[in-house]
């Protein structure tokens, strides 16, 4: 018996020492892991920086002095960013075209309220008549004057996308700190990131202009027709730019339904592509060039209900007189309501039913349901992140 024991503690040694030495083989390669992934994470956040930094916008006041960085305490306060998408065609495949001018083809403020419960995109019509403020040259010639009445998209050939800002800080009344401008490969780039972007069409979407061609139904965007889709006017509703921000924002809803319940922020190949691709093709303020005040701004929607992120339009009409005939101007009382809300930090919320031309709304989706704004905003055209619209 004795002996029978002593082979069993032998054996029993043994397999400890096999477990023990598995256990180390593990543990070295977790290890291993471990630290080549937070090597990677790294040069990564270095690799972003750099290439952040190397493309900075430094802002300046109406007299071209430098704007002070926002500190660590204004992030936590409300935040405002203008977003431009630029339709410059400069560095861009060729297929975009060889237009040699430069405009602000997209013009979006974002509001992202203090108790971070509430989220505005405000979107301005390219064709937008507004007072242009003084702009200095970001090459340090002579400032561009200001003017009585000029189209709001042509303020980036007046002193580059800071130009834009300080026109929308005019025409607001709010501090804009931050700044982040995209090409057209940007949106390609990030739409192929998240693996497409999935829209609802109540009818074929066609646009000579645009090349677009789309069936009814549902359809997954990403890449070029990403792009047609957002360029897209004479395709939907009645062929003006009013009409193509609803459609856009039928693309953006669905873009944040995407990362918020899709998985984008939880999964790093993800979020890192998605990173990737829009530093290589964002142009971003001075304020915004490092990665933890990027990080910041990001964290700071994650807990937002789909219902509170709203997407609306500045209150604006047509049919202005010579010589602005076929464009848009601004309906000053409505929008006064909007600009004095965003500067006292007060939540705007649609219901959702009101979408804009050549859009309908299908039904909700996500967290939250659709809400009405408390002061009967029924005027204010747009929608929230939890309504499914369509195009069309």
């Amino acid at each position: 018996m004795a002996k029978t024991k002593t082979a069993d503690a032998r054996y029993a040694s043994l397999a400890g020492t096999k477990k023990n030495g598995a256990s180390r083989i593990i543990i070295r390669i977790t290890a291993i892991v471990l630290g080549a992934a937070l090597s990677l994470a790294g040069v990564t956040a270095f690799s972003l920086n750099s290439q952040i930094k190397s493309h900075g916008i430094q802002l300046v006041d109406a007299n071209g002095q430098a704007i002070k960085p926002p500190s660590t305490a204004d992030l936590k306060g409300a935040i405002n960013l203008l977003l431009v998408g630029s339709d410059t065609r400069q560095g861009q495949a060729g297929v975009f075209g060889h237009e040699h001018s430069v405009l602000a083809d997209v013009i979006i403020l974002l509001h992202i309220s203090k108790d971070r419960k509430n989220v505005v995109a405000l979107s301005f019509p390219r064709d937008l008549m507004v007072p242009f403020p003084t702009c200095p040259d970001p090459k340090g010639g002579s400032p561009y004057l200001a003017q009585a009445m000029g189209q709001i998209n042509a303020t980036i050939a007046n002193g580059g996308p800071g130009c834009t800002l300080l026109t929308v800080e005019k025409l607001t009344g709010l501090k804009i700190p931050y700044l982040a401008m995209v090409n057209f490969q940007g949106v390609i780039d990030m739409s192929d990131a998240i693996g497409g972007v999935e829209v609802c069409l109540s009818k074929p979407l066609k646009d000579k202009y645009t090349f677009l061609n789309l069936p009814k139904g549902k359809n997954v965007l990403q890449g070029m027709t990403a792009l047609q889709f957002l360029r897209t006017r004479h395709g939907v509703g009645d062929g003006s730019d009013l009409g193509r921000i609803s459609n856009q924002q039928v693309f953006l809803t669905s873009l944040v339904r995407k990362i918020k319940n899709g998985g984008v922020l939880t999964n790093p190949i993800q979020l890192y592509s998605l990173a990737n691709a829009a530093v290589r093709n964002m142009t971003l303020s001075s304020s915004l060039s490092d990665v933890g005040t990027m990080v910041a701004i990001a964290s700071s929607l994650k807990n937002v209900d789909l219902n509170k992120i709203t997407f609306v339009q500045v209150p604006s009409h047509t049919g202005l007189p010579a010589p602005y005939s076929g464009r848009v101007g601004l309906t000053a009382d409505k929008a006064k309501i909007v600009f004095d809300k965003l500067i006292a930090d007060k939540p705007i919320l649609v219901s959702g039913t009101n979408t804009g031309y050549g859009t309908t709304p299908q039904g909700t989706t996500g967290t939250g349901t659709s809400t009405t704004d408390s002061n009967n905003m029924d005027w204010l055209i747009g929608t929230n992140s939890a309504t499914t619209t369509c195009s069309g």
